[in-house]
């Protein structure tokens, strides 16, 4: 339900606008001056404000002054009995939605706040659709670290070149933003880059996904269905998780990529495809070759260029820039001004266990922001994150030592059993 919150220090110009409001099924609250009102706005909820200019206390240009800081999309309908055309003008150019002299006409107060809310609803509408612009761009790669660094240079020197390339890393690491990082600045920015989650399609599907279906090519198949290698064709096909696809998948995609052509399934007629093809995975090849789940021949095809993607816990140097980062993004998300990250508690989260690498790391950013108060302190860090991780986990340290000592005593028993013989 709408809220508006009504200022004025006349209560019965207050009993009137309530009544009509209430009748338009609004919901509304009041403020006998100012300073009531501000301490009512800071808590949020409003969609519209209704204020009075002649008040004690705080006049209602000042509360206007404020909302503007406050919230500076909050649309304000000033009204007065003292005022003319000067004043109207006045309040308008200091960020009103309209101005109306009292008393009211009705219909036009009725009318005013429906058109001040619509203007709201498209305002709050812009700015989801300028943050979903913003976050389908491709992101920055964030560090100074000499890994990051070589990432960054590797992506300079082989992205204007067809090369394929295999992206290697832990979860959590930031692969894809490699694998965007090498078509955008690849010479088929201007085409599209389609990802591919094998681990996410059933074996059953994966050909079916990637070189498409003709219609009747089975039960479900009651069209024809345009694969994943055609949607890029022109631009980059990302694979990613690339480990998990099936070996009769394997030998498919094997054979396009060395012949440049495919067949959609239930189809017999082969189309000529230009995809750049980048693969990733979490998952040693090597070991996987070795145990008879991945081709050695599509291996050599996709690692022309291997770009290994550090862990967070190996480019601790870059977590304050990270930090940074987050803070300001998810900040911006919320709607909320930047939370300033106290030195204490940057250098604890640098010092933590970041198994889940840069997406953990996010997940615990945005859990610092909505929990701890004007600063992340690190009390904050020590409350709402550090009895999570492994490392700052009592009991886990001491069963850590634990073992670390039975490592230790097996060992100097092995050393001594060699002396002895």
């Amino acid at each position: 339900m709408v809220k508006i919150l009504i200022i004025d220090d006349e209560e019965s110009i207050r009993n009137v606008l309530r009544d009509i409001l209430e009748m338009e099924d609004y919901k509304v609250d009041e403020a006998k001056d100012g300073i009531n009102a501000l301490s009512k706005l800071k808590k949020g909820g409003y969609d519209a404000v209704i204020c009075d200019i002649k008040m004690p206390k705080m006049d209602g240009m000042e509360v206007l002054e404020r909302v503007q800081i406050l919230q500076p999309d909050l649309p304000v309908i000033m009204i007065s009995g003292h005022g003319d055309i000067d004043t109207a003008v006045e309040t308008v150019k200091k960020g009103a939605f309209d101005y109306i002299s009292k008393p009211p006409d009705l219909n036009r107060l009725l009318i005013t706040i429906r058109n001040a809310l619509d203007k709201s609803s498209l305002v709050s509408e812009t700015k989801v659709l300028k943050r979903r612009i913003k976050k389908s761009k491709t992101q920055e790669i964030i560090g100074e670290s000499e890994g990051v660094q070589r990432i960054k240079e590797t992506i300079d020197r082989v992205a204007p070149t067809d090369a394929r390339v295999l992206v290697t890393g832990p979860n959590g690491t930031g692969k894809e933003l490699v694998a965007r990082w090498m078509h955008e600045k690849s010479n088929r920015s201007d085409k599209p880059i389609v990802e591919v989650n094998c681990a996410a399609i059933p074996s059953e599907l994966i050909e079916s996904e990637l070189f498409g279906h003709e219609k009747g090519a089975f039960t479900s198949a009651v069209k024809q269905r345009i694969g994943k290698f055609e949607q890029a064709n022109g631009g980059t096909l990302f694979l990613d998780e690339i480990g998990d696809m099936s070996l009769s998948a394997q030998a498919k995609v094997l054979r396009a990529l060395q012949e440049n052509r495919i067949t959609r399934v239930g189809g017999d007629k082969e189309i000529k495809v230009d995809v750049r093809v980048v693969a990733a995975t979490n998952k040693d090849l090597r070991e996987e070759i070795n145990a008879g789940r991945f081709r050695e021949d599509l291996y050599h095809r996709l690692a022309v260029i291997i770009i290994q993607v550090p862990s967070l816990n190996q480019r601790k140097e870059d977590i304050p820039l990270l930090v940074e980062h987050f803070v300001e993004a998810i900040c911006q998300d919320y709607g909320r001004p930047a939370k300033k990250v106290e030195t204490d508690a940057l250098a604890l989260l640098q010092e933590m266990d970041w198994t889940g690498n840069i997406r953990e790391l996010r997940n615990v950013i945005e859990r610092l922001i909505i929990l701890s108060e004007k600063s992340i302190k690190r009390a904050d860090v020590e409350q709402f994150v550090a009895p999570s991780m492994h490392k700052f986990h009592p009991l886990r340290q001491l069963f850590k030592e634990h073992e670390d000592l039975q490592s230790l005593q097996k060992e100097v028993e092995a050393e001594w059993h060699k002396f002895k013989a």
